[in-house]
């Protein structure tokens, strides 16, 4: 009787024992992952799990200090990026790495444009040209390789990532928050892009705080915690509260933690009557109490960003008045408003709400320089007693205060932003898309600080793309469509249909 013989091809690429520290922090810890040929794995964990330093050892940016990696079953060593390219490893960052000033064909092919003419070295446009086309068709992107960077969609922007990948015969593809700037429609093209993907062979590491994502596109989930493995579902295992328990070691019983008062409404914290920042509008028209969550809601563009840039003076008001407990306020810069208690957390935290080359110290303190002064001469030992107690209140995971922002995980600057303005007394706090890349351990977190917050006597304005978290959050819902408020949601008729309804121009709601 012959004997049955084992001809499984080995995993695409196996991890073990991967370790990496930096000064103060042990980012791994003997972790290990193995992914299969055309498969999807998703890789999640809290912020500073170490999920993205694990992808930036696979793609070389950076080299681990024990481990082995394994590519089709042979010890591979990957020092530098250009040697994961060669192995067919390509990272796809969340700030995507594109020239916008040039076509699509020329980021496709740029460093290695081909050429003719010999010596001459002649760009090949007519070879980059049908190149790019027969990739961005496999893609289903439609536009023409000679089109500006610049002038496509961010999900187009993200399809371009992936052809300069695939023109690279990239074999495994980590894509690293793909969908944080992207609409629904792009998301779903994305989706089915990944999954053509995965039928020809490719490998996705998918890396995402979206849970719903992870439940619709992976095969096999693979979860982190503190630097370690932390355990593994299968497909048919992959649920939400199982991902969770895995992230933060323990279930998150009351994720949205808004607990509400008895209803009576007070005066407005805040009054907004006939507010524009552009002419054509119409005027907006807007109040909320104290120990109110009211939320903004509305499809990109919509306008809900800018309503939050001219209420904290860094967009200038064309009409309108706005009071602060009753008191008319001339808004015309952001000292006006911080002045009065109105404090804006920003959409983008690394490029408007911290100085990431500076410490945790420095930045807890930029909204508080006047008050830990004396004589216009900073004094360090307030500010390192402010920054401690801001760290300690809000668990800001550092390991000092000296600690430079730019190395903390998202959750924890997110918290450094919060700590920066309620080091202050907040009458009303402008929270522009507060838990955006964060994972669950940390929005459960930053929900508690918003809930106690209100509970003070402080108005929020949140402003979220999260229809989960503004149904979990909000006691009011104002919609916004086209620059104008389209209408206003009471607690008790919220829906997403009832919002959605007014986002896309339905009219008011009833």
């Amino acid at each position: 009787m012959l004997q049955q013989i084992d001809v499984r091809m080995p995993p695409l690429l196996t991890a073990t024992g991967i370790c990496k520290a930096f000064p103060g922090v042990r980012a791994l810890e003997n972790v290990r992952l193995q992914i299969e040929s055309g498969e999807i794995l998703a890789v999640v964990g809290e912020n500073g799990a170490g999920k993205s330093t694990l992808m930036k050892i696979l793609a070389g940016v950076y080299t681990p200090d024990a481990g082995v990696i394994e590519l089709d079953g042979r010890p591979v060593a990957i020092r530098s990026v250009k040697d994961a390219g060669r192995l067919g490893v390509t990272l796809i960052h969340q700030e995507l790495n594109l020239a916008g000033h040039l076509d699509i064909a020329g980021n496709i092919f740029l460093g290695r444009e081909p050429t003719w003419g010999g010596p001459l070295r002649l760009l090949d446009r007519g070879f980059m040209d049908d190149a790019a086309s027969a990739i961005m068709r496999r893609l289903g992107l439609l536009a023409s390789p000679r089109r500006l960077v610049q002038d496509l969609s961010i999900g187009q922007q993200q399809l371009v990532e992936i052809a300069r990948a695939l023109s690279l015969k990239s074999r495994l593809l980590i894509l690293d928050e793909p969908t944080s700037s992207l609409t629904d429609s792009e998301t779903t093209l994305l989706f089915t892009v990944l999954s053509e993907l995965k039928a020809d062979g490719i490998s996705i590491l998918y890396i995402s705080h979206r849970l719903k994502e992870v439940e619709s596109i992976a095969d096999r989930v693979t979860v982190l915690r503190d630097g370690r493995n932390a355990g593994e579902l299968q497909r048919h295992e992959i649920n939400h509260n199982g991902i969770v328990q895995l992230m933060v070691g323990r279930e998150v019983k009351q994720f949205y933690q808004r607990s509400r008062g008895d209803g009576a409404r007070q005066a407005a914290v805040i009054s907004v009557r006939g507010l524009r920042w552009e002419k054509s509008q119409r005027g907006i028209d807007l109040d909320i109490a104290p120990g109110e969550i009211v939320s903004l809601a509305g499809l990109m563009g919509a306008g809900r960003t800018e309503l939050a840039e001219t209420l904290f003076g860094i967009r200038k008001m064309a009409a309108g008045t706005v009071a602060i407990d009753g008191k008319l306020l001339r808004i015309r810069r952001p000292k006006d408003a911080i002045n009065a208690g109105v404090f804006l957390v920003p959409e983008d935290r690394r490029v408007d709400g911290l100085i990431l080359s500076d410490s945790v110290k420095h930045n807890t303190s930029l909204a508080s320089l006047s008050l830990l002064s004396r004589f216009g001469i900073m004094q360090r030992s307030r500010e390192e007693t402010l920054a401690s107690a801001m760290c300690e209140r809000f668990n800001i995971r550092t390991p000092t205060t000296a600690q430079m922002v730019g190395n903390l995980s998202g959750g924890n600057q997110q918290k450094v932003v919060l700590a920066k303005w309620l080091s202050r007394t907040p009458r009303l706090l402008i929270l522009d898309e507060p838990t955006r890349g964060i994972d669950v351990g940390a929005k459960s977190e930053i929900y508690a600080l918003m809930d106690a917050l209100a509970h003070s006597g402080a108005a929020i304005l949140m402003i979220s793309s999260d229809l989960e978290e503004i149904l979990g959050m909000s006691d009011r819902v104002l919609v916004m469509h086209q620059g104008n408020l389209a209408g206003s949601i009471d607690r008790e008729a919220l829906s997403e249909e009832a919002i959605m309804h007014l986002a896309t121009g339905g009219g008011a709601h009833l």
